[in-house]
């Protein structure tokens, strides 16, 4: 069954997670997923407090640029939650916006070989292993966590070139792909993934972000947001309009490969409580 959860854009206020993210967990709905981008709201803070407000909820992270964290305090962060919260923590790294992270001096030369060495690094310390590493950018010495999750949770990289496709194929355990993504570019995803795979028989998650808007003025205000996103002509990578609409939507992406699909409200969504509820209530029944 693919998965369906909304995204907490944080665009909207922090004080506003509470209420939303409790209206998501009483109607049903599966994940809520949260980004860390600058310069906005903290991600590791707002799935903790996401995390203890509600009883079932999924809370994804998507995602940890990894230019500004040492791979240690990643894994200390990532940790602690799973132990708090077991198995309703998704963890996501990825990049990082190059020009942000040029503004903060944590602008990699090599953004795909720092991903590499963190994914690397993480997900052994997640295992619980003692990790000395001395790579170009992320450099351990014997390095264990005291406080190891029981089961290490799954790692996904956020990707959207054919080289960070195929490093998440290669190093994830599942891969995001952005908002503006069409069942088609779901479906190249996936290839290149599978190329990174190789042989590998393990799962390997793909989230897919999708722009969704519902009510009277859903047109004009998805028009909008895909105008922001420099998005206005491109096919098949928006639904706007009633339940059965954004159902439709969704399950193109579940047959082009998404294993999860999570919808993004635009930014100025005027009720994020109620699009939480008419995801879980109305076209959750539609979607297989």
């Amino acid at each position: 069954m693919t998965a369906l959860g909304m995204i907490f854009r944080p665009q909207f206020p922090p004080e506003r997670l509470r209420a939303v993210a409790r209206a998501a967990d009483e109607a049903g709905l599966e994940e809520l997923w949260l980004w860390e981008d600058c310069f906005l709201e903290s991600g590791v803070a707002s799935a903790a407090a996401a995390l203890a407000w509600t009883e079932r909820l999924r809370v994804g992270i998507g995602i940890l640029p990894v230019p500004l964290r040492n791979v240690a305090l990643t894994a200390m962060e990532a940790a602690t939650l799973e132990r708090m919260f077991p198995g309703r923590m998704i963890l996501g790294v990825g990049h990082g916006v190059q020009d942000w992270m040029g503004q903060v001096g944590a602008r990699a030369e090599s953004p795909l070989t720092l991903l590499r060495e963190h994914l690397d690094a993480l997900r052994a310390l997640l295992r619980g292993e003692r990790v000395t590493t001395k790579g170009r950018y992320v450099t351990l010495d014997d390095v264990a966590l005291d406080w190891p999750p029981a089961t290490a949770p799954a790692v996904l990289a956020g990707a959207t070139g054919p080289r960070t496709l195929r490093l998440s194929g290669e190093a994830a355990d599942g891969t995001i792909l952005t908002a503006g993504t069409s069942p088609e570019a779901v479906r190249r995803a996936r290839s290149l993934i599978d190329e990174g795979r190789g042989t590998s028989s393990g799962p390997h998650r793909v989230v897919v972000y999708f722009h969704a808007a519902t009510g009277p003025d859903a047109a004009a205000r998805m028009h909008a947001e895909l105008a922001a996103w420099g998005d206005a002509s491109a096919p098949d990578i928006s639904a706007a309009g009633d339940a059965e609409t954004i159902a439709e939507a969704v399950r193109r992406l579940a047959e082009a490969g998404a294993d999860a699909v999570i919808l993004q409200p635009t930014a100025d969504e005027p009720d994020p409580e109620g699009f939480a509820r008419l995801i879980a209530e109305q076209v959750r029944p539609r979607v297989p």
